[in-house]
Parts: structure tokens; C-alpha cells; sequence
């Protein structure tokens, strides 16, 4: 997470004279792990929590704790706040108050034991923030299946015994509470619950025994109803003999080759989902696989060499392949063969190689794709209005994908099993080729002139995606601007009218990371729903709040901690209760732009950029 503090830090204006920076050192840029701004040199390690190990502990109302939010007091622009901590949870209507601390065993026995009979709490009761806290945050202290065992033991046995008949206070009481936490549970996960095949046998045992007791207890006929459909909704297969759906290969974004591809709206990607993809030969022949988006290196190369030995080319290899990645700039990593979900960790214009260790040295990046050549490319012909549209209807498709577990996996899937995060690293993907497509466009528009009128049109688009609540976009072209090999473009900026000047300056501010981004919180604070928010920051709070105190103290699980969690994850909820509703035309001239916006060829080889920049302004300022 350590990429992401530099990503958040904010160089000074550009626009007062300053001299020009140094070319950096080419870096491997990732995906998910968004690439910081050129000129910005490395930050601190990450987030500095308040001594190893603190408890998140209830504290007098006289000394709260500060959340991430909340700005840190004076000294340094870039100091973090406290520990997070919410306010003490007051009692609700039916008694319900604070959880105390807990072994992970015994949580959920807690839990079922707040939760009043017949789901009689109201809205912010404590038992119904617990419920909501745990489900999305389980994973930290318990495996999902492990939960769902413990969930499942829970449930009272007895059927139609005779003896079950004198528990129908108590039995009738905990088979409700296990079936609003099994409910809850469904209505949360819903589609990540095909890719826990363990996770989804247990569930199947628990909703074929609750099944049995329809008959029994005719006063859980509603909640049984609502697990059946909601069963139904999630394609949980409760027979083994359903033939399972057939696949239909997704295009990542990046990999778009045809226009229909790229027009049809962004589903959420599954880990089991199959792609196509290009794995490259150190002589730059290729082999084109067909592969599950969570395929391990390993799976990786035996259908390169598969495919290899069908072709007849080199089917004897003395040397085992190894997986490497190659950037634009060059860099290369070599991918151990238990990683999985590679495709979407790549750079943007990083290429998977197939090779022997004696060849390893000899690879080089593919030719550029994009010819470095001036010319008018499609932003000078479209309005600014017109691709800010189509920049947040993306964006906002992309944004809906990402399940709001993926958040918490992203961060905390160090403590336990990871599972796929596809769709929010490939925002984050995004989010840094925006970034790039800044700095590309401008660097090839010759004509000053020319150039001049673009970076005023970035900064219209800018304002406008800010306008309709896309401050991710918003936030890209920003940094986008403020990268080295554009700000030293004295000339250039000194065309740019004075109104877009002052524009600027504002931007700026707003994007300033003083006081942990204080100004950018309290303009997000007075947006409604829906909105985009510049998700890097999401996750900045998340690891904050992961570093700053341990999950387990004593063999106790810290519930304020996860309620921390939770509360972020409820803020996502928030931005996408509302649909996004923009008006864009279906004419020819409307669908280029938008094939234009969904297929942004950039420029990310950082050395390369400032290479254009000298050519364009030698002397820079």
C-alpha cells in the first residue's frame, strides 16, 4: 500500500516559476498499486499509526478520537490524524449498546444473542451495526467457510422431534437470528459467493435445513421465502446435477480490438471469468491463450506450452519457462509461479514475456504502440463537454463493478486468503492511465498554440467532471497536469487566459493533501448521491486504519476496529444508492467519442514523456 502515499501527495503549483525537475528514474508502474506523480519524490514507508499494536478503545465523550477524515492539528502538511475512532454507540429502542470485545469463536454467538426476536430493531440499532460489521468484516479474524460452519452449528437442531416442541420460545428465537444473519450474509456477498465453492457447500447444508423447517414453524415462512429467492438471485446451486453456465470470454478494457467490444457496458469480472491474452516471445511472436482472469503463473505457462508444442515450435525445452512482465520503460519482474490474478496487476502498457532464465536478459519492450507522432487526435475535435460525459459514464460503469468487498480484501488480504480484486484494480488501473493521457496528448500537440488550447480544454473537462460528481476523473486530470513533463512547459502555460489560470490554482487547492486532504473531504461531504470518489484515498483510510491498531488483542477481537471498517465500506453504499443519470446522444459522432474514451492510448514510460517535453521546450523555466 506504500505506492499510494506517494500517489496522494500533492506537489506545490507549477503555474509561480520553479525550476525545472530532473527526469526520474524509470520505475515499474502497477496496477494496483496506482503510479505516484513524476516529479514527486518517494514518501515515508506509509501510514505512521500511533505505536504498534494500539487498541481502538471506547473512549469519554470529552476525548474522542479522530476518524481519517477529520484533519490533523497544524504542524506538518503531511502529519495523519489519531487513530480512528467513532463516537460510543448510544442505546437503541430495544437495549441494544456497544459490543464488548470477544474471542473470534464467540462473536457470532454474541451477535446471535443481540439480535431481538422476530428482527424487532430499528433503524442504527446497535445488534443491526454489529450484523452489518461483521459480515463485512469476518475475514479478518475468521475464514468465510469457518464462519459459515459456526453459523450453521448455531442453528437448532431438532426437526420434528417431540423434544424440539418445549425450545419453541427459545429454538423459534436463535432460528431467527441465524436466518437474519444468513439473509444479511446472501444480500451482501450475492455473486462472490460463486467463486467460494467451500463457503457455498456449507451454505447449501444450512438452506436445505432451514428448508425442513418451513413446515415446522409457520412463523418463519417470510424469511424462508426471502433465503429462497434470494438463493435463486445469487445462482447458488443447490443441485449437483445443475450443468453449470456456460462461459463468455470478457475483454479487459486494455484489450479491446473491436468497437462493439468496447461500446457494450462493463460487467463485474469474476475471478473464474475467461479472457483472452497475449504472452509474448523474447523475439516478440506471441501465442494467444484463453485463461480464467484468476489463473495462476503456474496455469499460465502450461497453456503457453501447450500451445507452443501444437505449433511445433520449440517443443523440446531444455530450460522450464518462467512468466515475466515487461513495462514500456523496460523494467522486468519475474512472476513466481503460485501469483495469481496477474492480468489485472499489469501496467498499462506492460506485456506478459514467456521465456527461459538464459534468455531472461535479452528481452526487450515491445515497439511502442502508440506512434509518437504530432497530429490532431480525437480530443481536438470533440467538446469538452462531450468527453467529460463520457469520461463519468465509464468511470461510473467501472465503479458500480467493484464489489464493496473488494475494498476490504485489497487492504487486508495479507492476514488471510486472498481473493480477486479484479475490478477495483482495474479502476485503479484507470485511474492512472487518465493520469497519463494528460500528459500524452499534450506532449503530442506540436503547435504551441494548439497546445495551449488543449490545456485549457483539460481543465474545462476537469471542471466539468467535477460538476457532475466524478472526482476520479477529476482528480486524474489534475495530477495528469502536475506531472513534471508538463508543468515545466513555461511557455505553454504562460498562453493559458488568466480565468484558466485561477481555475487551476483551485483545482490545486482542492486537491492539496494539507491536513489529510481536508478541503477535498469537506467538498465531498456536502455531494449526494451518486458520486465518484477518488478511490486511492478510500484505500489510504482503509490501510490507516488496518495499520493502526491490531485485530486481535489478547485473543479478542477488536470490534471497534471493524466497525471503523465497516463505516468506510457504508460510505460506498452511500455514493451508488442513487443511479447516475447523464444524457448521452447514440449518434455516430457520440459513439467515436466514446469508443474514443474507453480505448485512451497513453504514453507511460515517464523518460519518454520527458523527452517529448524537452523536444517541444528546450529551455523549460
Amino acid at each position: 500500500m506504500k505506492p499510494l502515499e506517494k500517489l496522494l501527495k500533492k506537489p506545490g503549483s507549477h503555474l509561480p516559476a520553479r525550476p525545472a525537475a530532473p527526469a526520474p528514474a524509470a520505475r515499474r508502474q502497477s496496477l494496483s498499486r496506482p503510479p505516484a506523480s513524476p516529479e514527486e519524490p518517494a514518501g515515508p514507508a506509509g501510514p505512521q499509526p500511533g505505536g504498534e499494536g494500539r487498541w481502538l478503545e471506547l473512549r469519554p465523550p470529552e476525548a474522542p478520537l479522530r476518524s481519517p477524515e477529520d484533519p490533523s492539528p497544524g504542524g506538518d502538511r503531511d502529519r495523519e490524524p489519531p487513530s480512528p475512532e467513532p463516537p460510543p454507540a448510544a442505546r437503541c429502542c430495544c437495549g441494544c449498546g456497544p459490543a464488548a470485545p470477544a474471542p473470534p469463536e464467540r462473536l457470532l454467538a454474541a451477535l446471535l444473542e443481540r439480535l431481538p426476536a422476530g428482527g424487532a430493531h430499528g433503524r442504527g440499532c446497535g445488534a443491526e451495526s454489529l450484523l452489518d460489521d461483521i459480515v463485512l468484516t469476518h475475514s479478518l479474524f475468521l475464514p468465510t467457510e469457518r464462519f459459515l460452519q459456526q453459523l450453521h452449528q448455531q442453528y437448532p437442531w431438532g426437526g420434528g422431534h417431540a423434544g424440539a416442541r418445549r425450545e419453541d420460545g427459545a429454538g423459534l428465537r436463535r432460528k431467527r437470528a441465524v436466518l437474519a444473519v444468513l439473509l444479511h450474509f446472501l444480500e451482501t456477498y450475492k455473486g462472490l459467493l460463486q467463486e467460494e465453492e467451500s463457503a457455498g457447500k456449507v451454505i447449501k447444508e444450512l438452506y436445505l435445513l432451514i428448508m425442513k423447517d418451513t413446515s415446522l414453524y409457520r412463523d418463519l415462512e417470510d424469511e424462508i421465502l426471502k433465503l429462497h429467492q434470494l438463493v435463486e438471485t445469487v445462482e447458488l446451486k443447490v443441485a449437483d446435477e445443475t450443468p453449470p453456465p456456460s462461459k463468455q470470454v470478457k475483454p479487459l478494457f486494455r484489450h479491446f480490438r473491436r468497437i462493439d467490444s468496447c461500446l457494450q457496458t462493463r460487467v463485474a469480472f469474476r475471478g473464474s471469468d475467461e479472457i483472452f491474452c497475449r504472452v509474448y516471445m523474447p523475439d516478440h511472436s506471441y501465442v494467444t491463450i484463453r485463461s480464467r482472469l484468476s489463473a495462476s503463473v503456474q496455469d499460465i505457462l502450461a497453456s503457453v506450452t501447450e500451445k507452443l508444442q501444437y505449433s511445433e515450435e520449440q517443443s523440446a525445452r531444455e530450460d522450464a519457462l518462467i512468466l515475466v512482465t515487461v513495462a514500456s520503460s523496460g523494467e522486468k519482474a519475474v512472476l513466481q509461479p503460485s501469483e495469481e490474478c496477474v492480468f489485472t496487476t499489469l501496467g498499462i502498457n506492460s506485456h506478459l514475456f514467456a521465456c527461459t532464465r538464459d534468455t531472461f536478459d535479452s528481452l526487450v519492450p515491445l515497439p511502442e504502440e502508440i506512434p509518437v507522432v504530432p497530429g490532431d487526435t480525437e480530443i481536438h475535435r470533440v467538446e469538452p463537454e462531450d468527453i467529460a460525459n463520457h469520461l463519468t459514464a465509464f468511470h461510473w460503469e467501472l465503479f458500480r463493478c467493484i464489489h464493496e468487498l473488494e475494498f476490504v480484501d485489497y487492504v487486508f488480504h495479507g492476514e488471510r486468503g486472498r481473493r480477486e480484486t479484479a475490478n477495483l484494480e482495474l479502476l485503479l488501473q484507470r485511474c492512472s492511465e487518465v493520469q497519463h493521457w494528460v500528459g500524452t496528448e499534450l506532449l503530442l500537440c506540436e503547435s504551441l498554440g494548439k497546445r495551449a488550447h488543449l490545456l485549457k480544454k483539460l481543465i474545462k473537462i476537469a471542471a466539468i467532471c467535477k460538476q457532475n460528481q466524478d472526482m476520479l476523473s477529476f482528480y486524474a486530470i489534475v495530477i495528469g497536469l502536475n506531472n513534471a513533463a508538463i508543468s515545466r512547459l513555461r511557455l505553454t502555460w504562460e498562453k493559458l487566459p488568466g480565468k484558466f489560470k485561477n481555475l487551476f490554482r483551485k483545482f490545486e487547492n482542492l486537491t492539496d493533501p494539507c491536513r489529510n486532504h481536508k478541503t477535498y473531504r469537506e467538498v465531498l461531504a456536502k455531494m449526494k448521491p451518486p458520486l465518484i470518489p477518488f478511490v486511492p484515498l478510500i484505500l489510504k483510510d482503509l490501510t490507516f486504519l488496518h495499520e493502526g491498531s491490531k485485530t486481535l488483542l489478547d485473543g479478542l477481537v477488536n470490534v471497534e476496529k471493524l466497525h471503523c471498517i465497516a463505516e468506510k465500506v457504508r460510505t460506498i453504499r452511500k455514493y451508488r444508492s442513487r443511479p447516475l443519470c447523464l444524457e448521452l446522444e447514440a449518434s455516430p459522432s457520440q459513439l467515436q467519442t466514446k469508443a474514443y474514451v474507453r480505448q485512451l492510448r497513453v504514453i507511460d514510460n515517464q523518460n519518454l514523456l520527458f523527452e517529448l517535453s524537452f523536444k517541444l521546450e528546450p529551455g523549460g523555466h
